[in-house]
């Protein structure tokens, strides 16, 4: 059964240490390295000094982590050739610094650990490149490969075990090797980061504007929120990305759609005016980003986060696709969940061959977000959005419309494009 920690007698915010863990991309992820790609070449680009890149990931290899079976890959100038498998885990550690936020989780006998509850695999197609993003529940049971520990020593394969728990047996590596395991890819590269870092990187580009179509009310994570536009960064960014109890259904699978949507806003800010245009914040957002995240050895070379930037930063929006893993309840525990192998096949089947991805399934399999029509003439001041039609990418340039067929995904993997805006369906009706 999931652990969860209850509200604290003090009136602190507190955080569950599995009730409602999943944090981000975008990015968070996107939030992590999407932030720091784009960020480090357009701070290039926008003229600051060469040395600038170099100097912002000076401490991005001390903590490196070595992928077992792997190599540098070698940097160049120009994007980055092929295809790009990027994986992205939020851990939980629990930090000096952050601890007065979460209550228990940071006092207890539980207090040590650090789990990979936040998985997500970035795939960059080869031309024409697209991008799609899949977040993998932290509840999957599934097997866990031997795997080499930063001591040396060996790690026991087992036969199933939760995906959150690879961190605890070997690290990032055997996350990364566990992932690759189960969906057949190679996986080149992989970052980490924790509460911590999200709430630096989030604060870095001044939060982000999320939707909320019913109010929020979750005492784990102290969030007590009406319907509506509301801009979070800090504590209350990172509670937004693991609250479980707030939204949908109460699952883990209804939190993963409500990331997506802070994903796919962010993902817009990250290209807005606002961001684009002032290169103190850019800059910001590259050291933070680089400060509070932990890379593997093939991820270390600043020329590759550029080149890794160069592949995605003209990908339409709508070839943005956030998909969530498609899963069965577990016939052995129903608070954990299983492969659903053939439509997991059918999407690595697509990415395969670089086809167009139409989704066909719900935005959430746990009613964690609803659909949203954006208002006629509306416009977002705090994120504004560049065109999404097929043709515009998001820095405004016109690409080729796309001449393939689209592959029409099985019902059951949810998910939606960064074009699409959807709102948390909150569990606070009528406020």
């Amino acid at each position: 059964m999931s652990q969860t920690t209850e509200p604290d007698k003090h009136g602190r915010r507190t955080v569950a240490r599995h009730g409602a863990l999943t944090s981000p991309h975008p990015i968070s992820q996107i939030l992590k390295i999407l932030g720091i790609v784009v960020a480090v070449a357009l701070v290039s680009g926008a003229g600051v000094a060469a040395y600038a890149a170099i100097d912002i990931t000076s401490n991005f290899t001390k903590d490196a982590v070595a992928l077992e079976g792997q190599e540098s890959v070698p940097p160049d100038i120009g994007a980055i050739e092929g295809g790009v498998n990027l994986f992205l885990a939020g851990t939980d550690a629990c930090e000096p610094a952050y601890a007065q936020y979460f209550g228990d989780r940071c006092t207890g006998k539980d207090a040590e650990g650090e789990l990979n509850d936040v998985n997500m695999l970035v795939h960059i197609s080869d031309n024409p490149r697209r991008v799609t993003v899949i977040s993998f529940p932290r509840d999957l049971m599934i097997p866990i490969p031997s795997c080499t520990k930063e001591d040396g020593s060996t790690s026991p394969a087992m036969s199933k075990q939760m995906l959150n728990s690879a961190y605890t047996y070997g690290g990032l590596g055997c996350v990364v090797k566990t992932v690759s395991q189960l969906t057949g890819l190679d996986i080149q590269y992989a970052a980490k980061i924790t509460w911590g870092g999200v709430i630096e990187v989030t604060n870095a580009i001044g939060g982000v504007e999320v939707c909320l179509a019913n109010g929020i009310k979750d005492p784990y994570t102290g969030i007590d929120w009406p319907a509506g536009m509301r801009n979070i960064e800090g504590i209350d960014a990172l509670q937004f990305l693991r609250t479980r109890h707030g939204v949908g259904n109460g699952g883990d699978l209804g939190r993963i759609s409500n990331q997506q949507q802070y994903m796919s806003r962010l993902a817009r800010k990250l290209v807005s005016e606002e961001v684009l245009s002032n290169p103190a914040t850019l800059y910001k957002l590259a050291t933070t980003a680089v400060d509070n995240i932990t890379p593997s050895q093939s991820l270390t070379n600043p020329l590759t986060l550029v080149q890794i930037a160069l592949a995605v930063k003209n990908v339409p929006f709508d070839e943005i696709v956030f998909v969530q893993y498609p899963v069965n309840d577990d016939p052995q525990d129903t608070n954990r969940v299983v492969p659903n192998k053939s439509a997991a096949d059918a999407l690595w089947t697509a990415l395969a061959a670089n086809q167009p991805i139409q989704l066909t399934g719900d935005v959430s399999q746990g009613g964690g977000v609803v659909v949203v029509e954006p208002t006629p003439g509306a416009t977002d001041a705090a994120t504004p959005a560049p065109e999404t039609s097929p043709t515009t990418s998001p820095d405004g340039s016109a690409t080729p419309a796309p001449t393939e067929s689209a592959v029409e995904l099985p019902s059951a993997i949810a998910g939606q494009t960064a074009a699409q805006e959807t709102c948390s369906n909150g569990n606070v009706k009528n406020r």
